[in-house]
């Protein structure tokens, strides 16, 4: 238990300390006019309370990835605490803080174009591209995901299979008005109340942990990796705990919140802080696998028999008994429907700035958001499983992008970019080796090769970044500006 409150302690320690010394280089400044105050349009630019956008902001970015993610991380052991609570303070965090503050510098521009103005324009077409496929994954696999939960707790006495199909219908319906009502009616007013059920699911878990007496992690603290297959912790367990720890996915969504912020100040709390808050989440989930199940191997065996989705159930109803086991469980489908709404959403922005759309008429809205659900639908037709690992791998792709966009940011304006180099260097070789090694991706080959091109490949792109460094002169504040680079 010493652990477990030790490590949710060094978070909120992370955030204090490290998010203040984050917040100082980036320079935020209370006097500067946010996109919410000069171009407020009713629809997306909507100025709201510091307090109901941090509970968006949450919900936004805590869908499946810091429960399914952890669950499958715990059959690791311990190290995955160790990675949750560094990643989110040195990593995750970092990037969320400034995904969200590059887009209110940039006129709430989304993340392509952050990256665009940082790191040229091949690289902001690019991630055009690749947000738009992530996001369309994330959409379907969040509403996967909470139809298939739903789908066994409330059946309407139908086969499984239809009651899934009949959930997904609902859920997509949500969906579908949530991504195209304007943000303060559906999710503003909504979030809020949900969190409720989040705080339920959360702290009730924990308290009942401790309530019936179990000890947590009952083998041990130590680092070994102790998976019942076998698999390898690197480069593995960074990519299958994404969302707990640092995810690309984030990325996208800070943006709709930097268009309704009404101060620069609040970017700390709101980004940098609902990292943290993320990673509580990642950590309750890590510990209830390492803990609830004696053994590695009675986890293993749960999740053969119904995936992460079994664990949830199991633990909930046995934790919380049926009344508040099901409470705990409506906490978790929460979480990723009010992931997916926003990850809809977030694609229509993004092809919205692309092809400069307005979207304040409702037919332009319209024009963006039925080719989405379309292409949304055909995806559902595809196994869980096959889109949970590549959007695993395109998540913390996306994550690292973006971290080398803010160390640039950084570079340009004169301030310390190790904060985000570090952690880029880190992510790229995760995913290089990940891209070399995973047996989903036809190019995989053996551990032996594998891992030095991984190291290899960010040993390229951190030279080819000091490189550049080197060269970009240092801009004035007022280089903060759409159409300066790229």
């Amino acid at each position: 238990m010493f652990y477990f409150f030790l490590a949710c302690a060094a978070l909120i320690a992370g955030y204090f300390v490290y998010g203040k010394f984050v917040e100082a280089q980036f320079g935020a400044d209370t006097c500067r006019a946010t996109p919410a105050c000069r171009m407020e349009d009713g629809v997306d630019f909507v100025k709201m309370s510091p307090k109901t956008i941090y509970m968006i902001q949450l919900l936004n970015i805590a869908g499946l990835g810091p429960i399914f993610g952890p669950i499958l991380g715990a059959l690791y052991g311990p190290a995955a605490l160790v990675w949750i609570v560094l990643g989110s303070i040195f990593a995750g965090a970092v990037h969320d803080y400034f995904s969200g503050m590059m887009s209110v510098r940039y006129d709430g521009k989304s993340i392509p174009d952050a990256v665009g103005y940082n790191l040229g324009a091949f690289a902001k077409q690019f991630m055009n591209v690749f947000s738009v496929i992530l996001l369309l994954l994330v959409g379907v696999v969040f509403i996967l995901g909470p139809a298939k939960l739903l789908a066994n707790k409330i059946g309407f006495d139908l086969d499984k299979n239809v009651a899934v199909v009949i959930w997904t219908a609902i859920i997509f319906a949500y969906y579908f008005l949530a991504t195209m009502m304007p943000i303060d009616k559906i999710i503003g007013r909504l979030y809020p109340l949900f969190t409720v059920c989040l705080l339920i699911m959360a702290f009730g878990l924990t308290t009942m942990l401790i309530v019936d007496g179990y000890t947590f992690f009952p083998n041990g603290v130590g680092l070994a990796n102790v998976h019942p297959k076998g698999l390898p912790i690197w480069p593995l367990m960074f990519i299958t705990i994404a969302c707990g720890a640092i995810s690309g996915f984030h990325a996208t969504q800070s943006p709709m919140m930097a268009r309704c912020l009404p101060d620069e100040k609040c970017g700390r709390p709101i980004f940098y802080g609902a990292m943290i808050g993320e990673g509580i989440i990642a950590l309750i989930w890590a510990t209830l696998g390492m803990t609830f199940y004696q053994t590695p191997d009675a986890l293993q065996a749960t999740l053969a028999s119904g995936g992460p989705a079994a664990v949830v159930d199991q633990v909930a109803t046995t934790l919380m008994g049926p009344i508040g086991g099901f409470l705990a469980i409506i906490g978790v489908i929460i979480l990723p429907i009010t992931s997916g709404d926003t990850a809809f959403r977030a694609a229509r922005l993004i092809i919205a700035d692309f092809g400069k759309i307005e979207q304040k008429s409702i037919a332009k809205r319209l024009m963006i958001a039925v080719p989405l659900f379309v292409v949304g639908f055909i995806i559902t037709k595809t196994d869980f499983n096959v889109i949970w690992r590549y959007f695993g791998f395109a998540n913390q792709t996306l994550a690292t992008i973006v971290l080398w966009a803010s160390a640039m940011y950084l570079v340009r304006h004169g301030k310390l970019h190790w904060i985000a180099t570090i952690p880029a260097v880190f992510m790229t070789a995760v995913c290089a080796t990940y891209l070399c090694v995973a047996p989903e991706f036809p190019i995989a080959v053996s551990s032996d090769i594998g891992y030095p091109i991984g190291i290899a490949v960010a040993a390229v792109c951190f030279v080819l970044f000091i490189l550049k460094a080197r060269n970009t002169p240092v801009e004035a504040d007022a280089a903060d500006s759409p159409g300066v680079i790229g």
